[in-house]
């Protein structure tokens, strides 16, 4: 995970010849990188995601207020405290945000508010997000149109029957496989291939659209790449309009590409961003998308986004919506590996951020639950 440079530079040139014998350069990225890592934001190019404030040290613009939390709340040791949980699970950012104001803030393992920290499949709710606002502008009439009308070049006919929905709720049929630890697989090409339009337009769909629930990175990349074929814009310019400059998001933000010649996004994770500006992406999910006196998401959207509306399921047991875990109680997050989080409960008016190096042993949504009940 946190292999060492070292000797991940003694084995270069190894692996630079595999490249060349596997014709798959993917494969020795895969292995000289090891497993996705927060650092991974510098060895992609991207695309600028700008925000409007001018920061020269300017404090955050979320007003703050203090927290005491409940005592003995560490996870689970006796006498450590709530910051040593967070350093010893390898927690690199935690915020906890109740009335729209910053109640709590730990920042451990040498990150700061400031430090870009890589959203992986946290993107995937951004990139919901923008389908809603594509819709209610017009460029798309619904989630039931196939994928197929703003991508007609898609080389299996089975896609015809696959519509913006299925890829929303991971129901598409497409034939991918999303584990992490097989440099030959689909999601080792889609992270660290140079490739991919030409990866996503030769899958194939296997099984019946708007069957089988099956968690697939493909389908945000297809959902991005038809909502870019709609808007006439790369998603990051669209995020930058509709989104992060609107929400005067305290930082620039980056978006990373699969190579500089096609730009092509990888939509499924890595918007690169400050632990801050998740929170208030958070926040506006939280309000229903609406920010201040604006729109952003339209409420309609948010809310059909946020509905158990079948017997999607995850791996650790969580419903799955529109590209969101639902909780039965109403609560409701974002994740993404190393245990990235985005979670919020309306009943309590609670966003908590979780950035981290690593998931641990920790199963952090139902500590968000747990935490949230005693605040």
């Amino acid at each position: 995970m946190e292999g060492n440079q070292l000797f991940r530079r003694a084995r270069l040139f190894i692996l630079t010849s595999c490249c060349i014998i596997l014709n798959s350069c993917q494969v020795p990225d895969y292995l000289y990188y090891n497993f996705a890592d927060l650092n991974d934001y510098k060895i992609f190019p991207s695309i600028s995601v700008s925000t409007n404030v001018q920061r020269d040290s300017l404090p955050c613009s979320l007003p703050q207020a203090e927290l005491i939390l409940p005592e003995g709340f560490a996870g689970g040791r006796k006498d450590e405290s709530f910051g040593a949980f967070l350093d010893r699970t390898k927690t690199v950012a935690f915020l906890i945000i109740r009335n729209d104001s910053i109640v709590y803030q730990h920042y451990g393992n040498g990150y700061s508010g400031s430090s870009i920290i890589p959203s992986f499949s946290v993107a995937k709710s951004v990139v919901s997000a923008l389908l809603g606002i594509a819709i209610h502008e017009g460029y798309i009439r619904s989630v039931d149109q196939p994928v197929t009308d703003f991508l007609p070049g898609l080389k299996d006919p089975g896609f015809r029957n696959v519509t913006l929905q299925n890829l929303l709720e991971m129901r598409s049929g497409i034939k991918y496989d999303e584990g992490y630890m097989n440099p030959f697989g689909s999601m080792a090409k889609f992270y660290y291939g140079d490739n991919l339009r030409k990866y996503t337009f030769n899958l194939k769909v296997t099984g019946t659209p708007g069957g089988e629930y099956d968690y697939q990175s493909c389908n945000t990349e297809l959902l991005a790449m038809a909502i870019e074929h709609a808007v006439g814009k790369k998603l990051p310019v669209y995020l930058e309009e509709k989104i992060w400059q609107p929400m005067h998001m305290e930082y620039d933000a980056t978006w990373s590409v699969d190579s500089k010649k096609d730009a092509e996004v990888k939509a499924f994770c890595c918007i690169n961003a400050r632990a801050v500006d998740f929170a208030k992406f958070g926040i506006l999910y939280l309000n229903r998308g609406i920010w201040g006196s604006d729109t952003i998401v339209p409420p309609s959207w948010v809310d059909e986004s946020l509905k158990i509306s079948n017997n999607s399921i995850d791996s650790q047991g969580y419903p799955y919506a529109y590209h969101w875990r639902v909780l039965t109680n109403g609560d409701f997050f974002a994740k993404g590996v190393l245990g990235q989080f985005i979670y919020v409960s309306p009943s309590r008016n609670v966003v908590i951020v979780r950035m981290g190096k690593s998931v641990s042993d920790i199963v952090w949504a139902r500590l968000f639950t747990s935490l949230t009940g005693q605040l």
